[in-house]
């Protein structure tokens, strides 16, 4: 889903974009992945959303909405389930991608990818000239915004989950292997929003 496309951006051919994803290793939940494009006036301070703490990434996320552009890609845990993890993080980033470069009207210049490897021939509609960069989370600032937008968006999503499931922490864990959520699946199995593909879900299921 395209979210922001600040006008200053709009119909422009000179920019770069930056990818992240979140939730690659949770047993539970979706894996989501943001892509941003840096407005003229992004915001300080930006950096891996894992070094910042909660306060700071939620005001950094509020001033990534507001001046810059960005679109996120979710793959649920069944098509997880079904093309495997890595395929799904590549899903994810290309949907995210592709919907951001269909609001702005134009395709990237580059697209920054965080990590070692870009969804080029991994997903199949993948299109775009990609660099991976190992650590691009906290040097590149496009994709430390990717960062941020990712994990915000897609800790809501397992928050408002764990409404409809108290017993796996999920508010808390994420969806990570916690302690409390480990001792959730023992008791009660696992849910629909479970990833079955993953062995501490699979085993759960067989108890």
């Amino acid at each position: 889903m395209l979210i922001g496309t600040p006008d200053t951006l709009v119909g422009s051919t000179n920019f770069t974009i930056g990818v992240d994803e979140a939730g690659r290793g949770p047993l539970a939940g979706p894996v989501v992945a943001a892509a941003v494009v840096l407005g003229n006036s992004p915001p300080s301070g930006l950096a891996d959303s894992k070094v910042l703490s909660a306060k700071k990434r939620g005001v950094l996320e509020a001033q990534i909405h507001e001046s810059c552009a960005w679109a996120v890609g979710v793959i649920e845990p069944a098509q997880i389930d079904e093309i495997n993890i890595l395929a799904a993080t590549m899903e994810a980033m290309c949907q995210a991608v592709a919907r951001l470069c269909e609001g702005l009207g134009a395709d990237p210049q580059e697209t920054l990818i965080d990590g070692n490897m870009t969804p080029h021939g991994r997903a199949k509609d993948w299109r775009w000239p990609a660099r991976a960069i190992v650590g691009g989370d906290g040097t590149q600032p496009c994709i430390s915004a990717a960062s941020i937008i990712a994990k915000e968006y897609r800790d809501r999503i397992m928050i408002k989950a764990a409404k409809d499931h108290p017993e796996y922490g999920w508010e808390s864990n994420k969806g990570y292997g916690s302690r409390q959520h480990m001792e959730a699946l023992r008791i009660h199995g696992p849910t629909p929003l479970h990833r079955y593909s993953f062995a501490p879900v699979a085993q759960a299921a067989l108890l």
